[in-house]
């Protein structure tokens, strides 16, 4: 048997990340087995053992994989000549709220009140979004508001810190929506 280069590992494992996300915005983190993911992917359990070893790496595969999607548009956001005010920054940030992987970030956040594991995934996680949102909004205020960079760094802790908060809040509520208020207009 062949073996797999790391280009298709990778693709594999987003293809179980995502197989996995799928099921735990529809049956709940504890509720979804290794088999329903099996199912969902299309893969042999085998696969999926030879790419994660249990469910825990899963979910914090899952919250990397989310994180990541935000880091990227928040760097984008960053480097850009004329990055987003606080408002413009929020308002792009909750239109990227997927409903399936917000259903799965409140369920992590649910289970990392009893769970040390996906407690660190959590934290680890959120603080990764605070430092990316406080990037952004330092390169606003360096960019776009002129300030110097320490002084720029010492106001966008507050202003980052909103903004964040605001975004969960968006994301709390559009995992509570249920689906057909999803696709109300």
């Amino acid at each position: 048997m062949p073996r797999l280069t790391d280009a298709r590992k990778e693709l594999r494992r987003a293809q179980i990340t995502e197989a996995a996300v799928r099921c735990f915005s529809r049956n709940g983190l504890e509720r979804t087995s290794i088999a329903d993911i099996t199912a969902e992917s299309g893969l042999s359990t085998g696969s999926i053992y030879a790419h994660y070893r249990n469910k825990s790496e899963l979910v914090r595969a899952s919250a990397h994989s989310v994180l990541a999607e935000r880091a990227e548009a928040l760097g984008e956001y960053a480097a850009s000549s004329t990055p987003p005010d606080p408002d413009e920054l929020l308002a792009r940030l909750i239109a990227g709220i997927d409903p399936i992987k917000a259903r799965v970030a409140v369920q992590t956040w649910g289970e990392a009140t009893n769970n040390p594991a996906i407690h660190g995934i959590v934290v680890e996680t959120i603080d990764g979004m605070r430092a990316m949102v406080h990037e952004s909004v330092t390169a606003w205020l360096v960019k776009v508001e002129h300030l110097e960079p320490a002084e720029a760094q010492q106001h966008a802790t507050a202003i980052a810190h909103r903004v964040q908060s605001l975004y969960l809040a968006q994301l709390l509520h559009t995992a509570l929506q249920s689906p057909d208020e999803e696709t109300a207009p």
